[in-house]
């Protein structure tokens, strides 16, 4: 027969209390239900280690009863009065409880085990079904109010977990005070009174393998900075914000025919403070240098490395422990939303990267959350990642899906961001990626598509579409998956845009040859607009082409200083006139020479220097002309946006195009000479006459060039490039011009 206290305390219960593994503690703690008349209380308990005495206290009168210590740990028990015992469980409390602590300081709290929880039984149905777009509302740590008592409300995740205990600095970190109650859908979750805003927290988990361990919340808010790695309970709705009208012109746009010049910018290393703490910024003197910096060079977006927390600087954010908590090391919540308030009102759109395809195996975060494969596919075939040492999400559970897909729409609720870039779709979608033939399993018809990751991602698309008109969702895709920016209704992924890798790799490919070879690869540069018009393309330069030995962009080019530049500038001229939006890293703009280091700041320095400058000064310019001119953003991804003047002249490395708008009334015309020798009386073809004017010479003298060109031409009714009309250029050294027709020849 089972050992018991005082009135039927169970021995077993309370050992698994204090060693943290009882599922419901209201069988020891709070009140008892009456074992002559069910349905009423007989006895109240409660764990006060550090009282001297303790009491039960009517609300409504002076009345105490005293309890009494019945286990020398601090469990104190008394009997409900008649009068309180008429008070059903499921109704408000009559009672707090009142102690005195070794100190003499006394204490009056409500009695947490009468709180009835905060996540409804349909909550808990939509969990299940993987349905609950607001999961943030109901998990996660929130301030609530009982009956007048303020505190915080925890709940969490956990099916599997034999006890989950609410720690922090609060309760001494003690896990026999505050043990979790545990709902038939796997929920735990409690409501703490006196817990407030900024108040410090994990959970103590007992996992299902009877390991026990202090995580963060995997629904927090805020965390402390690394390598700290408590979770603190915030306030995401104090912040009032000031972009209604931003919101309003971005649901209205069609983001596709806008003009998108996209800054990708670390936030921890592109300008820091030497007299702060590893030099870090607030974001809210980011946002003002940033926006300054981006309206002086004319981006209209900035896309952010993550900002959820994670615990190793040197992963740039892209191994995440705190899906919902934007990093720490930039400031508090409320200082993102202002830095994104404020790029909202001076026209700055903020995209981040969101990396739902994996997550490291950190003990503070989501592997083996409550001592099962949680989130994560149990065999390593599917749930590891071999290059990155990180575990893989199980798509295919609905309770996981919920999870990301409520962070994506979490980020764009609460935060206000314009876009997802989302990282690593490649090994999302095969089950074979990186792995080789005896380290994966086949998808049920045996095929190496990844089916529930293509599902998710087709759902993730539809929910951020649906709930957020206007906002962008970016795939960072590397193969030649089809249908990766088409709608789902139509076999896509959804996505409205997707990094143009192979644009990426063949360009800077070519540009690394030396120009006396570059007659021998020019399908590098022209078999992009093959395929240009297949899916919608961001062309992008971005951080991975500038680390790890691949050395800086200006580095890359091929010939002596003034060939460098002149090279550097020539791409970036290609790359803005090309169809596609556009991406380019931070420091890519006024040429570092080093490679990016996360730990130092950009080398600004350089500015002083006129190659610097001028090459900056081209990029402002190459951005100011892509959001004037609709021919250059308007038909991006529609090939009657694009048309070949001149794309088989391979010996002397020459390209010409023409970029029309949809009203056809403003056309640019883009050439290239890929060598550094000067192309003099060089005649290209036009289909009209006119007087066609240059608006862009990447070799002119502002930018560091040897100001060769052509202010303007008209044109000629001699036929060439099979075209009736043609006019006659200097095509400069190493450069790219872009030229514009500004009035029919007869009206001069």
């Amino acid at each position: 027969m089972e050992s018991t206290l005082a009135n039927s305390v169970s021995l077993s219960d309370l050992q698994r209390l204090f060693e943290g593994r009882l599922d419901d503690p209201s069988a020891v703690l709070g009140p008892q239900i009456s074992q002559t008349s069910p349905g009423l209380w007989s006895h109240v308990r409660a764990f006060l280690p550090d009282a001297r005495s303790a009491w039960l206290q009517h609300n409504s009168d002076t009345i105490q009863i005293p309890m009494k210590r019945i286990h020398p740990s601090g469990l104190y028990e008394a009997i409900c009065p008649v009068e309180w015992s008429r008070v059903r469980p499921d109704s408000s409390s009559p009672y707090k409880i009142g102690y005195s602590n070794v100190s003499g300081e006394v204490k009056v709290t409500m009695d947490s085990y009468t709180v009835a929880p905060m996540a409804t039984d349909f909550d808990q149905y939509l969990i299940g079904e993987g349905k609950h777009r607001r999961l943030y509302d109901v998990l996660g740590a929130h301030s609530r109010t009982v009956d007048g008592n303020t505190g915080t409300n925890f709940c969490v995740w956990a099916p599997n977990a034999r006890g989950i205990s609410v720690i922090g600095d609060f309760n001494s970190w003690d896990h026999r005070r505050n043990p979790m109650k545990k709902s038939a859908g796997g929920l735990w979750e409690l409501f703490v009174p006196g817990v407030h805003i900024g108040a410090l927290y994990k959970f103590r988990v007992t996992g299902a393998d009877g390991h026990v361990t202090d995580r963060t919340d995997p629904m927090g808010f805020a965390a402390e900075v690394p390598p700290k790695t408590a979770s603190i309970v915030t306030d995401l709705n104090a912040y009032t914000w000031n972009d209604a009208d931003w919101l309003a012109r971005r649901a209205a746009a069609n983001p596709l025919e806008q003009p998108m010049s996209v800054y990708e910018v670390h936030l921890g290393s592109w300008q820091t403070d030497s007299s702060q703490p590893n030099g870090w910024l607030n974001y809210r003197e980011l946002a003002h240098r940033l926006v300054k910096y981006c309206q002086e060079m004319h981006y209209t977006h900035l896309e952010l490395l993550p900002i959820s927390e994670h615990p190793y600087t040197g992963s740039w954010g892209y191994q995440t422990t705190g899906y919902f908590a934007v990093t720490s090391r930039y400031g508090s919540p409320t200082d993102f939303m202002y830095f994104v308030d404020y790029c909202h009102q001076h026209g700055i759109g903020v995209i981040i990267d969101w990396v739902p395809a994996h997550f490291p195996k950190d003990r503070h975060g989501l592997a083996r959350f409550d001592g099962t494969a949680l989130f994560e596919h149990l065999d390593p075939r599917q749930g590891e990642h071999p290059d990155w040492g990180t575990l893989i999400f199980n798509y295919g559970r609905n309770e996981v899906r919920n999870f990301l897909i409520a962070n994506a729409l979490f980020w764009l609720d609460k935060y206000h961001i314009d876009g997802l870039r989302v990282d690593a779709v490649a090994s999302m979608l095969y089950l074979d990626y990186s792995r080789k033939a005896n380290q994966w399993v086949p998808n049920q018809y045996g095929g190496r598509e990844n089916l529930e990751a293509i599902s998710f991602l087709r759902e993730f698309n539809e929910a951020v579409h649906s709930e957020h008109p206007g906002v962008v969702t970016i795939a960072e895709e590397s193969t030649a998956w089809e249908g990766v920016s088409r709608p789902t209704e139509k076999g896509g992924l959804g996505f409205n845009l997707k990094w143009n890798m192979g644009w990426m790799n063949d360009t800077l490919r070519y540009f690394r040859h030396n120009p006396i070879h570059r007659k021998y690869h020019h399908n590098e540069l022209t078999f992009s607009l093959i395929y240009a018009f297949h899916e919608n393309f961001t062309l992008p330069l971005s951080h991975d082409e500038v680390v790890h030995g691949k050395r800086a962009l200006l580095d890359q080019m091929p010939g002596d200083l003034w060939q460098k530049f002149a090279n550097l500038r020539l791409l970036y001229t290609y790359m803005w006139l090309h169809p596609g939006k556009k991406l380019l890293f931070m420091g890519s703009e006024f040429g570092q020479w080093t490679e990016w280091n996360h730990n130092r700041e950009l080398d600004w320095g350089l500015l002083k220097f006129d190659t610097h400058g001028g090459l900056k000064q081209l990029v402002a310019d190459l951005n100011r002309l892509h959001v004037a001119e609709p021919a250059l953003h308007e038909l991006d991804f529609d090939g009657a946006g694009f048309q070949w003047i001149d794309c088989l002249n391979a010996d002397n490395s020459i390209l010409a195009f023409l970029r029309r708008n949809k009203a056809g009334d403003r056309n640019i015309l883009a050439a290239f000479n890929m060598t550094p020798v000067v192309r003099r009386d060089y005649r290209l073809g036009v289909d009209a006459p006119g007087l066609y004017q240059e608006i862009l010479n990447s070799d002119s003298k502002f930018y560091g060039g040897s100001n060769v060109g052509t202010f303007q031409s008209p044109a000629e009714p001699i036929p060439a490039q099979g075209r009736p009309f043609s006019i006659r250029l200097n095509l400069p050294p190493l450069a790219g011009i872009a030229l514009a027709q500004v009035a029919d020849e007869s009206q001069q």
